[in-house]
């Protein structure tokens, strides 16, 4: 109903689409708009194309961020939406070059950064930015210890770890968000200890404080202490499940499940869960099944069908179904129209990162 609609009034209306998750729709009418953009709408359209991650949302970004006028570039948050943008797309070089170019650059440039290389599997580069932010006096926030608590759980590097943590201040250690990473980050070193020593500090546990703890006793051999604080957690059915399957409790979670879904809409994460649990244990039956349901019931997650293409694959790989495992995976892929990121594994010689 509105005749003279200014940038203001298309901004509005694009972020409600976005409030809203109607990201097609936000693109549709951010097309529409024949005024000159503001910094606003760049972010937002940013933001929009990282969530979309499609053909469209891909084109539309990039041919965005290319004709965006130099001087947003110095806007820290215009130019961090456009970083996660591209890492989201999986494109780390443009990324790198937009952090690059940027002068004067905050800490959430910084995470930006360094968030899309733990999404994009490059998690050891996260050190290095870390060791500039210190160069250029830059101070982390919370946000971006977390993400280097993420780096340092992917690596494994115990020393790694004990390094970052040392840095981070007291009062940030304290927050619920930082001690759930640090207990996921000990229990994935190894350092079984020190995860029980922080799931203890903690006042008001969550659902992710517990299964991170559970988690680290599995992944340690410690079976009998992850059912032990199994029973202790708040009943909460998708963590029940998650908690089940990694215990191998199969029956049990379907059962779960099951009942769920006699009052609830079915839930992708619960299956992905019991996905997981079923790799883990190497059992392909239970995990054929569990796969063909996700795609009778979630045709259109295609990302979490892909994850569970590759779980599905590598559970033939390690019964050493090789060629099952590549043709599953191939055609599987090609019918989801999806991009799976390559896998990369390194380690540390004499100090320094090594990548294979």
């Amino acid at each position: 109903s509105i005749k003279a609609k200014d940038i203001i009034t298309y901004g509005a209306m694009v972020k409600g689409y976005v409030g809203n998750e109607m990201f097609e729709k936000a693109l549709d009418l951010f097309e529409q708009i024949h005024l000159r953009l503001t910094n606003v709408i760049y972010t937002i359209v940013f933001n929009t194309c990282a969530k979309l991650c499609n053909d469209r949302a891909m084109k539309l970004g990039k041919e965005l961020l290319a004709k965006m006028p130099e001087n947003y570039r110095n806007n820290n948050i215009t130019s961090t939406s456009a970083i996660d943008m591209l890492m989201k797309f999986g494109d780390v070089e443009s990324a790198e070059r937009m952090f690059r170019s940027i002068k004067a650059k905050g800490t959430n440039i910084y995470g930006a950064l360094m968030n899309g290389y733990n999404l994009n599997g490059e998690s050891w580069k996260c050190f290095k930015i870390f060791e500039e932010m210190k160069e250029k006096d830059v101070i982390p926030d919370e946000i971006a210890w977390n993400i280097l608590l993420g780096a340092c759980s992917k690596s494994g590097m115990l020393h790694h770890c004990q390094y970052i943590v040392n840095q981070i201040p007291l009062n940030i250690q304290n927050k619920i968000r930082i001690q759930n990473s640090l207990i996921d980050m000990w229990g994935k070193c190894g350092s079984i200890e020190k995860a029980k020593n922080v799931f203890n500090l903690v006042v008001d546990r969550d659902t992710i404080t517990y299964n991170g703890m559970i988690n680290a006793f599995g992944l340690n051999g410690m079976g009998s202490q992850a059912a032990e604080l199994y029973r202790e957690m708040p009943n909460n059915l998708r963590d029940h499940v998650d908690c089940l399957s990694r215990l191998f409790m199969f029956d049990e979670a379907q059962q779960l499940i099951e009942d769920y879904e006699k009052t609830n809409t079915p839930s992708i994460v619960m299956y992905m869960s019991l996905l997981s649990g079923a790799r883990n244990n190497r059992n392909s039956n239970l995990s054929e099944k569990i796969y063909k349901r996700m795609k009778t019931l979630f045709p259109n997650a295609k990302e979490s069908l892909a994850a569970g293409v590759v779980l599905l694959s590598n559970i033939y790989s390690s019964l050493g179904k090789y060629e099952e495992a590549k043709n599953f995976r191939s055609n599987q892929i090609e019918e989801l129209r999806v991009k799976v990121k390559v896998g990369l594994s390194w380690t540390e010689i004499k100090g320094h990162i090594v990548v294979k």
